[in-house]
């Protein structure tokens, strides 16, 4: 039985709560086999806090995530868990791999006295590598190789039997910018005045006639990683490894591809990445015409719910730094889509 549940958007993690999730993350490491002298950080706060756990006396490194209250349930955890388990161990991709606590348990429930609820906590082998730079490497390359690993992992789940009671959200047009939306409104974005909204609005309405054509057959919708931005994604010597599952539900598959450029979807050289990573899925699987023809919608999806994702995370240093010139931005991306696919 698949669940494709819908949340509620919870409030951001208030700045007060940051050293009560760093005195949490200490406590966590004391629910694991852990070296008594391991020390941890926080690196990363998003939806999760991730913190980087180390020990010097004998240099390993492992990943802490303290999930945010109320986003996911622990059954949509393990769910995730579950996938990219399996993925690592088809030889599909190249998968962090969660540890187990020393009741066995991979999710752990960790409290705080100053925090209302206790959080769930997932510790992860430190996985080596590289990020590639949207800014400093040549990505043509590396996007053939994304294209390559999006279609093996689409393959894998087309075949995968699923848990019982797997559970993973759903990321179509109602619950991305549409009606139910997961990471708020776009129209509560930054920088969005009226006439903004309407040219916003447009846009919106045509991606929804778009996909209501392109519909959700199960050869172009299923479950995703949905989040294969360069940030989660680590290139190690001829290895590629994908990171953070923590946003994969059902969508479709193509929404991939359109991950792969967030946050530069403006960029001249997005057309030609996109080339290069159709070429590489081709390699691996088919690729009808009529879906690859489609990516620009999926691409103004995308940046529309990321437009919605930071004005509901303005808390978060990744929305700070993208802030009121990213909607500004997507002025001339909301115009050409239109002028193009109207």
């Amino acid at each position: 039985m698949l669940k494709n549940n819908v949340v509620k958007l919870n409030e951001p993690e208030p700045v007060g709560q940051l050293a009560c999730l760093q005195q949490l993350a200490e406590t966590a490491l004391g629910h694991y086999a852990l070296p008594a002298s391991a020390s941890v950080r926080m690196i990363n706060l998003s939806e999760n806090a991730t913190f980087k756990a180390e020990d010097d006396n004998t240099a390993r490194s492992w990943a802490l995530r303290i999930h945010r209250d109320g986003y996911h349930s622990k059954n949509a955890i393990a769910s995730e868990l579950a996938w990219a388990k399996a993925l690592r161990a088809s030889g599909t991709a190249v998968t962090p791999m969660p540890l187990p606590g020393l009741n066995g348990e991979e999710i752990q429930q960790v409290s705080h006295a100053s925090l209302p609820r206790s959080r769930h906590v997932v510790l992860f082998d430190w996985e080596t590598g590289i990020e590639p730079s949207e800014e400093k490497d040549d990505l043509h390359a590396p996007f053939v190789v994304l294209g390559e690993t999006a279609a093996q992992m689409h393959l894998h789940t087309q075949t995968w039997d699923t848990p019982e009671n797997f559970e993973r959200l759903t990321w179509d047009f109602d619950t991305s910018i549409g009606a139910i939306p997961h990471w708020g409104h776009w129209q509560d974005g930054m920088g969005l005045d009226q006439s903004r909204k309407r040219l916003f609005g447009d846009t919106v309405d045509l991606i929804g006639q778009r996909l209501q054509s392109f519909g959700k057959s199960s050869a172009r919708f299923g479950l995703v990683h949905c989040d294969m931005r360069l940030a989660n994604l680590l290139f190690d010597g001829a290895t590629t490894k994908v990171i953070d599952f923590d946003d994969c539900g059902f969508s479709w598959f193509m929404y991939d591809c359109a991950t792969t450029v967030s946050f530069f979807e403006e960029k001249p050289q997005v057309s030609e990445l996109v080339k290069s990573w159709v070429q590489g899925y081709r390699k691996i699987s088919d690729l009808p015409h009529e879906d690859e023809v489609e990516i620009p919608t999926f691409i103004m999806l995308r940046r529309l719910l990321l437009i919605a994702w930071i004005g509901s995370h303005s808390e978060t240093d990744l929305a700070q730094s993208m802030g009121v010139a990213y909607s500004h931005a997507t002025d001339d991306l909301c115009r050409k889509y239109l002028a193009e696919f109207s």
